[in-house]
């Protein structure tokens, strides 16, 4: 399975960067980019499917494009084809693909691309994480005022709820930047680019690879509430583990 994954996640990866530029009207529209499913992000959402289904038919898999395919078994594959859609469109290198594999509830794979940036992220549970074979942790930063946090909204549609989370964020960190990809944000955390990232309505699909990166590189992810990530849609908390409790007590006060 670690062989597949790896394979199944560059190869995409690589079929990202060939499409990567080449349409000038993804670019012309990107103004609506972020509610845009490119052509791009369906095909290469078909293509995984079908390399795991030949692979591994049994097993259940869940994608952003093509929903859940149950079919009962104790496996899992959770599937982005493009995180970062919008960036894709606009000409932004910041996407990638993102696939993880879970048993009874528990990741035990995850593997995150950004091929234009020729960075491969794989984690595997009790094992470590890894950026481009090289093992990686996560920062050792244990004052929010000298944080640096990524943070994005996810599915959140309310921009009013959105404002209100960065107000009650931004004057306790050094800064916050967006990246416009869920994966990357949090992978930039694994890697101690970045020590907090903070989202809100995030889909399973978007986070769960990073969610075991996180981990195995030290770090702790949970929702708004401190409890552990579950695959479903939720506002969730990654950190480098020292400031987690910092930032649930901050965040309490969101509604």
């Amino acid at each position: 399975m670690e062989k597949f994954i790896v394979s199944l996640t560059k190869k995409v990866g690589k079929k990202q960067l060939s499409y990567f530029k080449k349409n000038p009207k993804l670019i012309k529209d990107r103004a609506s980019a972020k509610e845009e499913v490119t052509k791009y992000d369906k095909m290469l959402d078909r293509f995984i499917v079908r390399e795991i289904e030949k692979k591994y038919p049994l097993h259940s898999i869940l994608t952003e494009e093509g929903g859940y395919i149950d079919k009962g078994s104790e496996y899992l594959w959770i599937v982005d084809p493009i995180d970062g859609t919008s960036n894709f469109a606009s000409g932004n290198p910041l996407f990638s693909v993102s696939i993880a594999l879970m048993k009874e509830k528990q990741l035990l794979l995850g593997a995150i691309y950004a091929p234009a940036i020729n960075e491969f992220y794989f984690a595997k549970r009790n094992t470590g994480a890894y950026l481009n074979g090289k093992r990686i942790h996560v920062s050792s930063i244990s004052k929010l005022k000298r944080a640096y946090m990524y943070q994005c909204e996810g599915a959140e549609k309310n921009r009013k709820k959105t404002i209100k989370l960065v107000k009650l964020l931004y004057p306790k960190v050094l800064d916050i930047r967006k990246l416009g990809s869920a994966s990357i944000e949090a992978a930039w955390v694994a890697l101690g680019r970045g020590d907090a990232y903070v989202t809100t309505s995030e889909e399973a699909w978007d986070v769960a690879a990073a969610v075991l990166l996180v981990e195995e590189a030290g770090g702790k992810v949970t929702d708004f509430k401190g409890k552990k990530w579950r695959p479903r849609r939720t506002n969730l908390v990654f950190s480098n583990k020292k400031l987690h409790k910092q930032i649930l007590n901050i965040i309490k006060k969101y509604r």
